[in-house]
């Protein structure tokens, strides 16, 4: 059976763009972020800096969640 891939922060960020309601230009526009790096990291054609991040993540309100897999070990 193949191993399920974990869902990569990015995927998650990309996800929360999309279910927030807002446009990538709205984003862009109330983030700083300019429109060409934002639409370059939604296409997964380049990273964003933390600064970026960061300001994505205040805008739409998101929370980090830290947690290991039940199944993982502790080494």
């Amino acid at each position: 059976m193949a191993k399920k891939r974990t869902k990569l922060v990015t995927d998650q960020i990309r996800q929360a763009i999309d279910d927030s309601g807002f446009t990538r230009y709205r984003i862009a526009k109330e983030t700083g972020i300019s429109e060409a790096t934002l639409a370059l990291f939604y296409n997964g054609q380049r990273g964003l800096s933390t600064e970026a991040l960061n300001a994505i993540g205040q805008f739409l309100e998101l929370k980090i969640t830290l947690g290991r897999k039940a199944d993982q070990e502790s080494k």
